[in-house]
């Protein structure tokens, strides 16, 4: 669902990304670790047609993202650090907003099982987003997804903010995604909740994917030894 071919993007002769090969198949859920400028963002502004690559290509459901920038926005739906809803309507008139957009046309009742799904309290439904704190907004925007029936899901950073309850609650959010088959390509700096959800993991460094894992396949010590492993070179080096 998600496939990076040798994607590269440069600004000027700074690298932001060299040459990233991955993939995430339906169901999976893939984890990017990774400091400041490690090239995470980068990717997923890629994939979402927000720049376009200086070579090599990106993938969603199988069309080129470059060359079906819209398109390919029918396949997915994108939550960055700081969810942009609009403050003024309430959680039931973004959501019908947004899967309208997408030419989705909900019943009141359709919209609050979303809505209930993605784990919103009933009583937040008709109040407006200004009220709200980050993990009730980022949960909307899962009702969101769960509306427009995506494919790919594009998280950047989505708990970072967040207390222990709600980040536990969005991870919990992401399994049930991932048993609908939703493909999720997450940027995040939480090494703890990354494990705790992904099925995959990888490790960037001045925009190269240095190492991949299965999550199953190695403990959080484990994972926390060898990302730290990983960004000691950098300071060796500089």
């Amino acid at each position: 669902m998600i496939i990076a071919n040798n994607l590269t993007k440069k600004y000027g002769d700074q690298t932001a990304l060299d040459e990233l090969n991955l993939s995430v198949k339906e169901g999976d859920i893939f984890c990017l670790l990774g400091a400041n400028g490690a090239g995470k963002t980068t990717t997923i502004n890629l994939l979402l047609g927000f720049i376009a690559p200086t070579s090599g290509s990106a993938f969603i459901n199988q069309l080129n993202v470059n060359e079906n920038k819209r398109s390919t926005k029918r396949f997915l739906s994108y939550i960055p650090e700081n969810l942009m809803l609009y403050p003024s309507l309430t959680a039931m008139e973004n959501l019908d907003y947004f899967s309208g957009i997408a030419g989705k046309k909900l019943t009141v009742n359709t919209m609050k099982e979303f809505l209930n799904e993605a784990g919103l309290q009933p009583e937040a439904f008709n109040k407006r987003i200004s009220t709200f704190s980050k993990g009730m907004r980022q949960k909307v925007g899962i009702a969101i997804a769960l509306a427009k029936d995506v494919k790919v899901l594009l998280l950047d950073e989505p708990t970072s903010g967040l207390d222990p309850k709600a980040s536990n609650e969005f991870g919990q959010l992401l399994q049930k995604l991932r048993v609908k088959g939703v493909a999720t390509l997450m940027a995040t700096h939480d090494l703890f909740r990354a494990k705790e959800v992904a099925t995959h993991i990888g490790i960037m460094k001045d925009g190269r994917l240095k190492q991949q894992f299965v999550a199953d396949n190695i403990s959080l010590s484990e994972l926390e030894h060898i990302y730290l492993k990983t960004m000691e070179y950098k300071e060796l080096a500089s």
